[in-house]
């Protein structure tokens, strides 16, 4: 319940919705409880009792005034129509009581609708938020199928667990109210008895439920397994293919869609047995009502007429509905109490790269980058240690080493998308901690060896995440890139789709389509991850020069394998489990004869 009170204060600026739906449930229950109430006097003419009444009698709010002044209209309808128009008339008003009810019973679902929608838009914008957010750190460690089952699997779940949860709230208490109050007026003791039995069925419901979000919990968990599975394997795609892996894929998924099979026909074998299990135990104590009633009418101290009885009979079948509308109602919420709680685990997952509020912005880049004495970790693993290194403007600097020495880390650390865990980096002498995160991104450009790119146009792609750029400075982008002449050959030259991930163009015609991207905003520091070392002969030719273009007179921070890719960079940094181990230019390191030496070796053999 915790949660869907959290689930509901999103729907605060939509108040107007769930008003109108209270007032259109209450309505609505009216003109229904009249349309039942009819059925008295209907009872009436059918059996002959119809008690006349003569004088219109004085107005006052208790059974036997209100009693008395329906017989007199009831009266009067028998003088002017006789019984057989004065029954046709009650059916007619039935029918339009009945008429009326659906009536505002359809206003009130289209006032939900509309509380329900923009609930879970608002929710869906605030996990996706969240998810651009928090820092690649979190991306790195989570599963992508968890985060699409929650934007998915569960938004699905909430949507119809505020459904119920509005109408368990707001209409069903309204009719129990209003049909109790009814029932009190027909036979306060049969209601009392009624009162003492319907606990029975909620207990049992209570505890169907309970189990049920569990359940729940599991089903959404394997969901959300079997969606990282399908996630995984298209990303993959071409690896599988390749080692006819298709079976070993097949069996991993079959695995884990029976396991979500299986949890939900157990999840729903506890939520489908709520609806019947609610109705039979309010059938049992229907008939024990009518036991209890009968002795009421047929016993020696009748305190209570054959009509009046079939009417409280009618109103108590009707009190059942809303009633089993509460047990389905909770269970909905129990149900959708787990993906609450995966959204609400999510949206509490702190930013790390936080900007402090009294944050400087950074229009310029004029002197240096400088690392002090930074030093990194994932959680206990030590991954950077002890760095020191200034990269002056206009400079470029290589990283270079083994594996999993911290040379993208390191790189990270200058755009944020980590933090250090000792130390600092600095901007022309400035922690870049203290500066506007948006603006210090301004400043960079980078270009990685997955050239990310977007399903849309080659035009789209390189003005990426900005606004208010012409056509022309598009083209200049892609001609220092050497992209243009490419471009210009596609079917629609810049206005043509490159496809999910840009998978209908080459690695070497995506990657300068990356540094186009990266061109145009004519960045201070350029950081080249690997930019040339998954492409051919040809086309790293050509992303070569392109990046040469690029560098000029630009502070670069450059890592690569190919270590002919930078021996005409400034200095060169030889990085070893996240330690300096050497620096110098290329010839000074190649003369030492140290690691650097032996990582060259290692390439002219190979």
């Amino acid at each position: 319940m915790k949660n869907f009170l959290r689930i509901l204060r999103f729907g605060r600026p939509y108040a107007r919705y769930a008003v109108l739906n209270g007032v259109y449930n209450l309505l609505a229950t009216i003109f229904h409880l009249a349309s039942m109430l009819l059925f008295i006097p209907f009872l009436r003419l059918l059996l002959g009792q119809t008690q006349a009444v003569q004088e219109r009698p004085a107005f006052t709010w208790d059974k036997a005034a209100l009693e008395q002044g329906f017989n007199w209209s009831l009266t009067q309808l028998i003088e002017v129509h006789g019984q057989l128009g004065a029954l046709g008339i009650i059916c007619m008003a039935v029918v339009a009581l009945f008429l009326l009810k659906n009536v505002f019973r359809y206003l009130a679902v289209r006032a939900i609708s509309n509380f329900r929608h923009h609930i879970i838009r608002d929710l869906r914008s605030r996990i996706y938020d969240k998810m651009l957010e928090l820092p690649l750190r979190y991306h790195n460690e989570e599963r992508k199928g968890h985060l699409l089952s929650l934007i998915t699997n569960d938004m699905q779940v909430l949507e119809f667990s505020v459904m119920y949860s509005i109408e368990m709230v707001v209409r069903e208490p309204i009719a129990v109210i209003l049909f109790l109050a009814t029932m009190i007026t027909l036979s306060p003791a049969l209601t009392l008895w009624s009162l003492l039995l319907l606990p029975i069925s909620g207990l049992l419901i209570g505890r169907i439920s309970r189990s049920l979000k569990r359940r729940s919990t599991r089903v959404q968990e394997r969901s959300a397994g079997l969606l990282a599975r399908v996630e995984e394997t298209l990303t993959g795609m071409r690896v599988v293919k390749a080692f006819n892996a298709e079976e070993a894929m097949r069996h991993r998924f079959q695995r884990e869609n029976d396991m979500l099979m299986r949890s939900g026909i157990h999840m729903m074998y506890r939520q489908d047995i709520a609806s019947p299990l609610s109705e039979t135990l309010g059938t049992m104590v229907m008939a024990a009502i009518a036991f209890l009633g009968g002795t009421l009418v047929l016993g020696p101290d009748a305190s209570l007429s054959g009509d009046s009885f079939l009417g409280f009979i009618i109103i108590f079948s009707q009190l059942l509905t809303p009633i089993k509308g509460f047990s389905q109602g909770y269970s909905g919420i129990v149900r959708g109490s787990s993906s609450a709680q995966r959204v609400f685990d999510l949206l509490a997952v702190p930013n790390t790269i936080t900007e402090k509020p009294d944050a400087e912005p950074v229009k310029a880049f004029n002197d240096r980058v400088e690392f002090k004495d930074v030093a990194f970790a994932y959680g206990e693993k030590p991954v950077l240690q002890g760095i020191n290194l200034a990269v002056p403007k206009g400079k470029s600097v290589a990283l270079v080493g083994t594996s999993g020495g911290g040379k993208t880390t390191l790189a990270g650390l200058l755009p944020r998308f980590f933090d250090v865990t000792a130390g600092a980096v600095t901007i022309d002498g400035t922690d870049i901690r203290d500066l506007k995160v948006h603006d210090l991104r301004a400043l960079m450009g980078i270009v990685t060896q997955d050239s990310l790119l977007f399903n849309d146009t080659v035009a789209a792609n390189i003005v990426f995440g900005r606004t208010g750029i012409s056509e022309a400075d598009i083209r200049r982008a892609a001609e220092i890139a050497n992209a243009h002449e490419f471009i210009e050959r596609l079917p629609q030259g810049y206005q043509t789709g490159i496809g999910d991930g840009g998978n209908r163009l080459s690695g070497g015609q995506k990657q300068r389509i990356a540094i186009a991207r990266a061109v145009l905003g004519n960045p201070s520091i350029l950081i080249l991850d690997e930019a040339t070392s998954a492409l051919d002969t040809e086309s790293e030719k050509l992303v070569q020069d392109a990046l040469f273009k690029l560098m000029k007179d630009r502070t670069s921070l450059v890592i690569a394998h190919r270590l002919s890719t930078i021996q005409h960079c400034d200095e060169i940094i030889v990085l070893d489990q996240g330690k300096i181990i050497e620096r110098g230019t290329h010839a000074q390191l190649f003369a030492a004869n140290g690691q650097y030496r032996k990582l060259c070796d290692l390439q002219a053999f190979a």
